[in-house]
């Protein structure tokens, strides 16, 4: 009598072994299929800071000898901050932002026309993962946008080159509303 037992216990445990197995490979594989969370990064100025999401973000691949975007999130997200004249705005900046050449786009409000300027990583400490960009303090010159860019190089099917950005981050202060007619 007591050998269907252990056979009944025996055969409860190895199955109880190959669902415990299933489950933990299962585990496995949705893990390892999980996407990598998209880089943020963190703007702060005047006592308030925001996380700025992706407005654009792809992976970049090399197929055959060519660059290629893939898996692109183009959710257009944009982050609002207030930045008054003379306040600084400080960015922390992600590993992919810090170990790539990037440019940032400055879109100022001037009495209401826009004007920008651009500035790059060689423009800051090589490596710094945080920036500091300083405002002027007139109050007719207001900072209005903010957008970082990963430029990559491109060529169209006419043979141009040049550079398209393969992520964007984006920052809106309330400036930019006084530009929005303007822009279009």
């Amino acid at each position: 009598m007591s050998t269907p037992k252990a056979r009944t216990i025996i055969a409860l445990l190895v199955a109880l072994l190959v669902v415990a197995v299933a489950y933990f490979a299962g585990i496995a594989v949705l893990a390892h299929n999980a996407t990598k969370p998209e880089p943020e990064l963190t703007a702060y100025s005047h006592g308030k800071s925001v996380t700025v999401n992706p407005y654009l973000y792809c992976t970049v691949a090399i197929e055959g000898k060519q660059l290629q975007l893939n898996d692109c999130d183009k959710s257009q997200s944009v982050s609002d901050l207030d930045v008054p004249p003379g306040s600084p705005l400080q960015l922390s900046l992600p590993s992919q932002v810090v170990d790539a050449p990037w440019e940032m786009l400055l879109l100022y409000s001037l009495d209401g026309k826009p004007a920008q300027r651009i500035a790059t990583h060689r423009d800051y400490a090589d490596g710094a993962r945080a920036i500091t960009i300083p405002t002027p303090k007139d109050p007719r010159l207001k900072l209005a946008t903010v957008e970082i860019h990963l430029p990559i190089p491109a060529r169209d099917a006419q043979g141009n080159e040049g550079f398209i950005s393969s992520a964007i981050w984006a920052i809106r202060t309330p400036a930019f509303q006084e530009l929005a007619p303007s822009l279009g």
